[in-house]
């Protein structure tokens, strides 16, 4: 009777995007590539993770996932397209350390797992661990991107960005 009440919810909820995995949360301004720090790609925010499981920050359909499963797209129920790039000169590692969970054209909800990675061996074999989360399509959206300030992120529970 009282199962719903207590229990956390993992629906997301629409302008919010949650974090894709456990860590600490760092401006996108401070990410150590210009690609990321001048947001080229888009607006967005850094992740240093704590671990190796990495999710789904919204509801939505898996659009991208390169060959070396070093970064995944997603394009959620509102329309905005999420990048995850899991560390930086990852590309390089040839999918080696990481393991898919799902393919593109796969329907997910916030929190389910996409990818894990051996955060070990990527420490070691990479340039950097951070991951940047950002928004691909920033200039198609009607509205403002506001990044948390939040120190700690936290799977299925911490919003890292708002579009309102």
């Amino acid at each position: 009777m009282f199962k719903n009440l207590f229990q956390k919810s993992t629906q997301s909820h629409p302008g919010h995007i949650y974090t894709p995995v456990n860590g600490e949360i760092i401006p996108i301004t401070e990410v150590p590539d210009p690609v990321f720090s001048e947001k080229m790609m888009g607006d967005g925010i850094a992740i240093i993770p704590s671990d190796g499981r990495f999710t789904a920050p919204a509801d939505g359909e898996i659009v991208q996932i390169p060959e070396t499963k070093h970064a995944y797209g997603i394009r959620t129920t509102d329309n905005v397209e999420i990048l995850v790039h899991i560390g930086l000169e990852t590309v390089g590692l040839k999918g080696q350390g990481f393991k898919t969970h799902v393919e593109v054209g796969d329907t997910v909800k916030m929190g389910d797992l996409v990818i894990t990675c051996d955060l070990e061996y990527i420490k070691e074999h990479a340039e950097h661990i951070i991951t940047p989360v950002v928004i691909t399509n920033t200039n198609d959206l009607k509205g403002n991107i506001t990044p948390k300030t939040t120190k700690n992120a936290k799977i299925k529970d911490t919003v890292i960005m708002t579009i309102t």
